[in-house]
């Protein structure tokens, strides 16, 4: 038998950002690593400082298509010069060129000793062995420094950093096959509510396909997490108990959706309480009041999203999101940067609790950046989130709202570097 109230957690609920700091404060990283080739390491996060093994790209390098000249000072229209060679990329010259030499050079190729100056193609004439500068140049040699690139022993990579493309580049380009990254939460995601039906199944009268599964893990999928182990379970309080103390055995987090308000079949919470403790309940939010953060059996994070899907995929950007990347070990947790926006057409709203409301950015023909809120912005339509770039932060007292309404919005799409 289960029991609990609604006190202590407060009649309205945490604002987000207190929420997210009690969160982040009872997060403890994750002890462990993982050895990956640097190909394998997109969205991983390091463990140690990674340095440069080497300058790169090592050596002076040819920004054009050109002619290297054996003298440092800036030509002047009417100079020449002998050729002597050429270098090719992979194929240095491997002599010094002196005074009033030159060579042929290709991009990327070694510059020699001797030459701190390329002349691009289009500014020369070449007949036979002679090299003649045809047009002025500008004070640019278009040489790339031998360390542009890093230095040797440079910092490529703080620990605790999260790794992404760019990173796993750069790495590549300065000689880094192999690093060592954090090891990554497994989540135990527990989905619950006796109307739940598996999607393409007979759907009986007052059921529902489930969706919040499917739209969780896809989410986490997208930011680089992996749900290890999945449930959907009847909210009957024996089912479930059994089912948060399997996942908390397995898991390094457990998530539900769902069972989480304060209704007659809404056991989550209280089972919480008696398998570990809840730390707070309910978020001064609009979608995502019913939200429990606590911990299961021997310090477990655990987190209660709503069974409103739109309510569980915004909470668990909000909440379980930075979460994740502090028990993964990344030094400050990202959050989605903000933005000013104007609101492309008016939007009804009451006053009552502050919102993150969807939109899709636009830009007019000025260049202002333009937020447009489609359709219903209910907490169960899935619809909200199709094509949205843009969660809108509307204050708790505001009412319906104009056009050119100027608000902060967190951008939602993902950066690719």
């Amino acid at each position: 038998m289960v029991s609990g109230s609604a006190e202590p957690y407060g009649r309205e609920g945490l604002p987000l950002d207190q929420a997210r700091q009690r969160v982040l404060e009872a997060i403890r990283p994750l002890k462990g690593s993982d050895d990956l080739a640097v190909a394998a390491a997109l969205g991983r996060v390091s463990t140690a400082a990674v340095l440069a093994p080497a300058a790169v790209p090592g050596f002076r390098a040819s920004i054009m298509d050109g002619y290297a000249l054996g003298q440092a000072n800036r030509p002047a229209v009417g100079d020449s010069w002998t050729l002597r060679g050429h270098s090719l990329a992979g194929q240095p010259f491997q002599e010094t060129l002196g005074c009033g030499e030159a060579i042929r050079i290709l991009t990327g190729a070694s510059v020699p000793d001797g030459s701190d100056w390329v002349l691009p193609q289009e500014l020369v004439r070449a007949s036979g062995s002679t090299l003649t500068l045809t047009e002025q140049v500008s004070d640019q040699p278009w040489i790339r420094a031998a360390d542009e690139e890093c230095q040797r022993g440079e910092i490529l990579l703080p620990a605790g950093h999260r790794l992404g493309p760019a990173d796993l580049g750069r790495l590549a380009g300065c000689g880094i096959a192999e690093l060592t990254v954090r090891r990554q939460a497994r989540i135990g995601l527990l989905i619950s509510g006796d109307e739940l039906v598996p999607p393409g199944s007979h759907r009986p009268p007052g059921a529902i396909w489930e969706s919040n599964g499917t739209l969780l893990e896809a989410m986490l999928h997208a930011l680089g997490q992996r749900v290890h182990l999945r449930r959907v379970v009847a909210d009957q309080p024996d089912v479930l108990r059994e089912t948060l103390r399997e996942l908390a055995a397995s898991c390094d987090v457990v998530v539900s959706t769902g069972g989480v308000s304060a209704g007659d079949s809404d056991w989550i919470r209280p089972l919480v309480d008696e398998l570990g403790s809840v730390n707070f309940w309910k978020l001064f939010l609009r979608p995502g009041r019913p939200l429990a953060f606590g911990h299961l059996g021997d310090g477990v994070p655990f987190f209660g999203l709503p069974g409103n899907p739109v309510a569980a995929a915004i909470t668990a950007l909000q909440l379980l999101w930075p979460a994740l990347q502090k028990l993964e070990g990344q030094n400050d947790p990202t959050l989605f940067p903000r933005l000013l926006v104007e609101l492309a057409d008016p939007l009804p709203r009451r006053p009552g609790r502050p919102e993150l409301a969807r939109a899709r950015m636009e830009t007019n023909e000025q260049g202002t950046l333009l937020a447009r809120v489609e359709g219903s912005q209910a907490s169960s339509r899935i619809g909200s989130l199709l094509n949205a770039d843009l969660l809108l932060e509307i204050p708790a007292d505001a009412g319906a709202l104009e056009p050119g309404t100027r608000l902060w919005a967190q951008l939602i799409r993902q950066p690719l570097f």
